[in-house]
C-alpha cells in the first residue's frame, strides 16, 4: 500500500492507494487500518524521490564553481571570478533572447523593436558591468605572484 501525505496548516490531508498485487480482502482490511492511521496520527511530510538525471543536474549547478573554490587565490580574487562567470552566462542568455526576439513574427513590428532594444539595454549594462569586473580581477591579480596569475587566467578562461 502507498501512501502519500502532505502538511499544510491549514489543510491536511492524506491519499493512500491500494498495492494492485493485493486481493480485495487485503484491500478491505487495508482500507480500514489506513483509514485509523490517517485519523489517529498526523502526516509527517512528503517524500519525493528524484531521479538519477535530476540528481545529476543539481550538482552540477550547485558545483560550478568548485574549482574556483578549490583553488589557492585570495577570496576577493574568487569572488571576481565568480561574478564575472555569472555575468557571461547571464550576457549568453540575454544574447539568445535578443536572438530570439528578432526572429519573433508572432509580435508587431513595434513591439519588437521594443523588445529588442530593452534587451540591448540590458546586454550594455552587461559588459559594462563584465569590463569593470575584469579590471577590478587585473588590478587584484597585479601584486600576486605569476602562478596565481596563471592560476585565475585558466579558471577565467573555463
Amino acid at each position: 500500500m502507498l501512501s502519500i501525505s502532505a502538511t499544510n496548516p491549514a489543510i491536511v490531508s492524506s491519499l493512500t492507494v491500494p498495492d494492485a498485487k493485493k486481493d480485495t480482502d487485503a484491500d478491505d482490511k487495508d482500507k480500514s487500518s489506513s483509514t485509523d492511521r490517517a485519523t489517529d496520527t498526523k502526516p509527517q511530510g512528503l517524500v519525493v524521490d528524484i531521479s538519477g538525471a535530476g540528481l545529476k543536474a543539481s550538482k552540477a549547478s550547485t558545483n560550478s564553481n568548485k574549482d574556483i573554490d578549490d583553488s589557492n587565490l585570495k577570496d576577493n580574487i574568487k569572488q571576481l571570478l565568480k561574478m564575472i562567470r555569472e555575468m557571461r552566462k547571464q550576457l549568453a542568455e540575454k544574447m539568445a533572447q535578443l536572438s530570439a526576439a528578432m526572429s519573433d513574427a508572432s509580435k508587431t513590428p513595434q513591439a519588437r523593436q521594443a523588445r529588442v532594444a530593452a534587451l540591448q539595454s540590458d546586454i550594455a549594462s552587461l559588459q559594462a558591468g563584465l569590463m569593470t569586473a575584469q579590471s577590478q580581477l587585473t588590478k587584484a591579480l597585479k601584486d600576486e605572484s605569476p602562478e596565481s596569475q596563471l592560476e585565475a587566467m585558466a579558471l577565467l578562461a573555463k
